[in-house]
């Protein structure tokens, strides 16, 4: 398929609270080359600064951070500060917080209540920013959010965080998190391979919630990069000529006008492909064949 001259509009847009984003847009966690997510080594530096000016060129307005994303040459938070700032008014930048590593980069346990603030003022630090468009808990093995979630309330009530999501969860979460203060997205692991989640899909687009599906273009392979491949989308890649990566990303958006894609990627070519994967229309029978 054509990409030279597709943006981000093509894709259509979606609400963050008052935010109004277009429905393609970034994931950062590629960019430092962390270890810690089996990343290998990370690309030049000057590099992936002129890939985050060229995906707001190409009218990219929502990027995924967090404070750990981050390797022993780069910080995802400030490589976006280093090439994005002083910020578009428009550009609606999305981090999270409850994971947490030490300086070496070891995981440390799941953030206290009483930790966050320290991990939201470092995600502000680290972006120059004096509050946050978009916090999202992310949060593992708690049978509830409520506490973790109501800290997180309580700095949106200080000004500190603008809109609260939250991540990593199942469908009991959101409702905890609803009955404390609104929830603007969640972020769950979610595309062609895994649809643990679908239940949570409904939910969110039940509420006029945004659902932000992470590992949608990697499937199976998760953090150790790469695009998973099926017959099925090899097939429909090869009848659109598109990549894989396109179809899987049209795939995701196809799941609802609430659906929101947040591809990934050091490498300018394959920025514009997945920009341009937002014009892509797969058909009933293409849609079905993946099912």
């Amino acid at each position: 398929m054509p990409t030279g001259k597709i943006t981000a509009a093509a894709a259509g847009t979606w609400t963050l609270g008052d935010l109004t984003v277009n429905r393609i847009g970034f994931g950062a966690m590629r960019l430092t080359g962390s270890a810690a997510f089996n990343l290998g080594t990370p690309s030049d530096r000057d590099r992936v600064i002129g890939v985050l000016r060229r995906a707001v060129e190409l009218g990219v307005n929502h990027i995924d951070t967090a404070a750990f994303y981050f390797s022993s040459l780069r910080s995802a938070n400030e490589l976006i500060n280093r090439a994005l700032a002083p910020y578009p008014d428009d550009l609606v930048i999305t981090t999270k917080v409850g994971p947490g590593r030490d300086p070496s980069g070891d995981w440390l346990p799941l953030a206290r209540p009483n930790q966050l603030r320290g991990q939201v003022e470092e995600n502000l630090r680290q972006l120059g920013r004096d509050h946050l468009d978009v916090v999202n808990l992310r949060q593992h093995g708690l049978d509830s959010i409520a506490e973790h979630f109501g800290a997180l309330a309580e700095l949106r009530d200080a000004g500190l965080i603008r809109h609260l999501g939250i991540s990593n969860v199942r469908p009991q979460h959101l409702a905890q998190a609803q009955a404390i203060a609104p929830v603007v997205c969640v972020q769950n692991a979610y595309g062609i391979d895994n649809r643990t989640s679908d239940k949570t899909l409904r939910a969110c687009g039940e509420q006029g919630i945004a659902f932000v599906p992470f590992f949608a273009v990697a499937g199976d392979g998760r953090e150790a990069g790469g695009v998973a491949d099926n017959g099925s989308v090899l097939a429909i890649a090869r009848a659109h000529g598109a990549t894989p990566a396109q179809v899987r990303i049209a795939w995701t958006l196809s799941r609802g006008p609430h659906v929101l894609a947040i591809p990934g990627t050091g490498n300018p070519d394959h920025l514009v492909e997945n920009v341009a994967a937002g014009a892509l229309r797969l058909s009933a029978d293409e849609l079905a064949s993946l099912e």
